[in-house]
């Protein structure tokens, strides 16, 4: 719901400094790879209770996750980065609650599994929906930039880190924010299976 408006606020940011990263070499690719093992890094972290080690951690990759797709758009995008970009973010996005239940498994295994069971939903809706607008040649509108038909919902990236980040200032109240941001999956998933039905009638 956020991701638009924040990413049209950072765009002139990210570019500036995609141009330094470009001049000093690097590749949207391995910025992509660094991302994603700074993600697991802070996974670790929060399964070892480290929570605000896991914060700083956490931020700093979905830092690199959006500097890796400006880097593309200031040399050539490929649709290799665009699928390793996409996986490695699932990949993060599960990681987080699974690095909870391990914290604390009484408290916070339940809660984990609910939501990642809604991440499942809200995961395969998204890249359902892109894979038949592709083979349908459809391009989205409000992210023209993406490798894919990116659509969106209640709960995207943005609202997901938050609520990441929620967790880790808060993780006694991890249980409380893992079920109501489950629900908020659940609605994302109800809607894109709402809009695929209407729109490929």
């Amino acid at each position: 719901m956020l991701d638009k408006t924040i990413q049209q606020a950072l765009k002139p940011l990210m570019t500036r400094a995609a141009r330094s990263l470009v001049r000093l070499g690097l590749r949207a690719d391995t910025i992509t790879l660094v991302g994603f093992a700074t993600g697991m890094a802070a996974a670790t972290a929060i399964a070892l209770q480290h929570y605000l080690s896991g914060l700083a951690l956490l931020l700093l990759s979905r830092l690199m996750d959006g500097l890796d797709g400006a880097v593309a758009r200031a040399t050539s995008p490929t649709d290799r980065g665009g699928f390793l970009d996409i996986t490695l973010d699932f990949l993060f996005y599960a990681a987080i609650p699974l690095a909870f239940a391990l914290a604390d498994p009484p408290a916070n295994a339940l809660p984990a599994a609910v939501l990642l069971a809604a991440f499942i939903g809200t995961g395969s809706s998204f890249l359902a929906f892109a894979a038949v607008a592709e083979k349908r040649q459809l391009q989205s509108l409000a992210f023209p930039d993406k490798s894919f038909y990116f659509l969106g919902g209640l709960t995207e990236a943005t609202e997901t880190i938050l609520a990441f980040t929620a967790m880790c200032l808060w993780p006694q109240w991890f249980a409380q924010i893992a079920y109501g941001f489950a629900v908020l999956c659940g609605i994302t998933a109800a809607l894109r299976i709402g809009w695929g039905w209407q729109r490929f009638r």
